[in-house]
């Protein structure tokens, strides 16, 4: 009882909170990305194209972070970097897509570009192939 309410932190609770970030981030991602892989070429006849490079190139770039992104993300490699088309494909969906409805049809991409950012300031922490490699 007396941890739950200390103020005090520990590099390891830092360490596995990273860890749980990013896994709950790249595995619920996955999905996203996997199934937009698979029905490509249903997707792509509706899919929204906010700047106007062609729905299939739009499609692709989503795929790109919502899959292969979201993988390395699960797997800690090269995490700061990865983060950044998940930024971008999330700050698109919440402020061009959904039209900055946080509270409403853009909760969900704001909650995922929050904790992006957070990855993107903190590192992917100890346990991560980045921390392997020496990163």
């Amino acid at each position: 009882m007396k941890k739950l309410f200390s103020t005090r932190y520990t590099e390891n609770s830092i360490a596995f909170s990273l860890l749980l970030l990013r896994l709950a981030l790249g595995i619920l991602m996955i999905p996203h990305g996997f199934g937009k892989l698979t029905k490509f070429t249903t997707v792509v006849k509706e899919f929204p194209d906010p700047f106007h490079l062609g729905t299939t190139v739009s499609l692709s770039l989503v795929i790109f972070a919502e899959f292969f992104c979201a993988v390395l993300l699960v797997a800690g490699l090269m995490t700061r970097l990865v983060v950044i088309p998940l930024i971008i494909t999330m700050g698109v969906a919440v402020f061009m897509i959904h039209n900055s409805d946080f509270f409403g049809e853009a909760e969900q991409a704001t909650l995922y570009l929050a904790g992006y950012l957070v990855l993107l300031v903190a590192g992917p922490g100890k346990v991560s192939m980045d921390r392997m490699l020496g990163n």
